[in-house]
This record gives structure tokens, sequence and C-alpha cells, in this order.
């Protein structure tokens, strides 16, 4: 599989225990070609500190903000304001734990470019991604992960 078809995630708590280190890794792989994304993003203490020096190029927003963000202004405010700090930054954004059409309605209007969740598709064996892909066109095909 070519490298740039490859995105790999990272934990925010595992980036941040050491910094240099997954800088460095993510430096090394993003430059064969690989993309990165920050998971759990809003997890750790000190998320946007961390941000400006990870050379990611998604975040994966925490699923304990965004489960509650149709239902409640705190968990909506921490899912915009990460989706915009995002935006400026050109990165790409994910919701985790879309679990209701509610939720995947408030990411669409926050505007949060990617869910994950129930709510979107179940788990699949790699197995059966790979014969779906295997028989369709690339634009036809979907993956919810």
């Amino acid at each position: 599989m070519p490298p740039d078809h490859l995105c790999l995630e990272i934990s925010e708590t595992g980036a941040v225990a050491n910094l240099e280190q997954a800088e460095q890794f993510i430096r090394a792989m993003t430059d064969l070609g690989c993309q990165f994304a920050l998971d759990d993003f809003g997890s750790g203490l000190s998320s946007f500190a961390y941000l400006r020096n990870l050379p990611v190029q998604t975040l994966k927003i925490d699923g304990s903000f965004v489960r509650e963000a149709a239902a409640n202004q705190i968990s909506e405010s921490m899912v915009v304001a990460i989706a915009q700090v995002a935006k400026v930054m050109g990165l790409r954004t994910i919701a985790e734990y879309v679990e209701s059409e509610d939720v995947a309605a408030k990411m669409r209007e926050i505007d949060v470019d990617y869910g994950q969740g129930f709510h979107l598709g179940r788990p699949q064996p790699l197995n059966n991604v790979l014969a779906d892909l295997a028989a369709s066109s690339p634009r036809e095909v979907v993956v919810a992960g």
C-alpha cells in the first residue's frame, strides 16, 4: 500500500509522554508519505500547547466531548473550539463516538470533517473492508473507521 494512503494514529497522552520522540517519529513517517492523526484530542491537560509542536494532519476530537455535544452546551463549545483551531491550522477533524443522528447533525453543523462511531458504521474485520474496496471503485467506497 502506498504510504500516502496510510493515516497512523498516535494518542495525545502517548505523544505528550515523550514529546521529542513522538515528534521525531511523526516527522520520519511523514517524510515517507504517511499521514498522522492525533487521537483523543482534548483529553490531555495542555492539548493546544502540545498541538503546535506535533506535525499531525488530523485531530480526532475526544469522544467524551462529542457524545454529549448535541445535549450539553459546554461539550458543544469544546468541540467548536477544537474544530476552529484545527481549521485555522489547516488540520482535518474527526469526531469520535458519533452514536446518534443528533450527534452526527451537530458535528455537521459545527463543520467537523469526519465522524467515527456506531451510528456511521460498525467495526469490521480488515478482510471485509479490503474485499469491499476490491469490489468497488475508489470513488464509491466510504469506510467509517
